[in-house]
């Protein structure tokens, strides 16, 4: 006796959410559609397959035996999918479509941005009959910073990633995407100009032990890059002020309340009474990179994304 039965991709895209976000709320969050939706994909998925894949855990829910194995091979089948459509089904001389980009911040400024205007100034040659590739790609920007970017791009919320790794502070990449290197990015110490080290050309760890710090959110990787300068010496930054911008941090460091460690790129010309410091043995440098899944190398709309923040990144004068 064969049972036949057909699945639909939909219902295979809302299980592997589901699984991987670990709420159907969390996952209807994360693929932009309502709970209940979300719910009746799972309901026709079990008709459709026969056999039970989530059961009520508490206020939750859990994937059953059965719901973990079909989420695996559903994993499988939306990579290969996404890999021919990326491929076979794409025309290697015309980029289109929708690529969502995930950055952190100071790389919108610096990388992304730069980026869109290429791509724009492309788009208008474009127009003309026999024009270069690109006029039919639409970029979506989303700023976030290095770790929540690859977890978009590993699960599929996004398409490219653009993060940054600090040597003293590792970003883990997962099995299924690449990482490529763009460039090197130097974190100078923001000074007022009155204070005692402003006129140093440089600056060491040793240096800075009694200063008071304006630093982005504690766990953030550039908090945690701030922290591992003094951490050889024993010692923990005094961090009176706490915020994402930094723009905030040179406000402040302009006021005289504060210093600050921040990376030159997107960083805007400093204002009269900054001065910027390199901070040596160790420098501090960050790698500044892309991240996007294996299943898209070959897709012309990440390589031609990829080479035209590759030219941004050649010119940026940020190591």
């Amino acid at each position: 006796m064969y049972i036949c039965f057909m699945i639909e991709i939909a219902a295979l895209r809302a299980l592997v959410a589901v699984e991987h976000q670990g709420s159907v709320v969390a996952a209807s969050e994360a693929m932009g559609f309502s709970p209940s939706a979300v719910s009746q994909q799972i309901k026709k998925l079990e008709k459709q397959s026969g056999v039970t894949v989530l059961e009520r855990h508490g206020r939750g829910v859990l994937l059953t035996d059965r719901g973990m194995a079909l989420a695996e091979y559903g994993r499988r089948i939306l990579g290969e999918l996404e890999e021919l459509q990326a491929t076979l089904l794409a025309d290697p001389a015309k980029p289109s479509g929708v690529l969502r980009l995930v950055g952190f911040s100071t790389a919108c400024r610096g990388l992304v941005g730069p980026m869109l205007r290429k791509l724009g100034t492309a788009q208008d040659v474009a127009r003309t009959p026999g024009a270069a590739a690109g006029s039919g790609l639409e970029i979506r920007v989303v700023a976030e910073d290095p770790r929540e970017a690859v977890q978009r791009v590993a699960t599929g919320e996004a398409d490219l990633g653009v993060v940054h790794n600090w040597h003293s502070v590792p970003l883990a990449i997962p099995e299924n995407m690449v990482h490529e290197d763009l460039c090197l990015d130097t974190a100078d110490v923001l000074l007022n100009s009155s204070h005692p080290l402003a006129g140093r050309t440089a600056v060491e760890p040793s240096d800075l032990m009694d200063e008071r710090w304006i630093s982005t959110p504690a766990g953030a990787i550039c908090n945690e890059a701030l922290l591992a300068i003094l951490a050889g010496l024993g010692r923990v930054p005094d961090i009176r002020i706490y915020d994402p911008d930094f723009s905030t941090h040179i406000t402040m460091v302009q006021q005289g309340v504060a210093v600050a460690l921040v990376p030159r790129l997107g960083r805007p010309e400093l204002p009269a009474g900054v001065v910027a410091v390199p901070v040596v043995n160790p420098m501090q440098q960050r790698q500044v990179g892309i991240v996007y899944r294996k299943t898209m190398m070959a897709s012309p709309s990440i390589r031609h994304v990829v080479g035209l923040l590759r030219e941004v990144a050649g010119g940026l004068d940020v190591g």
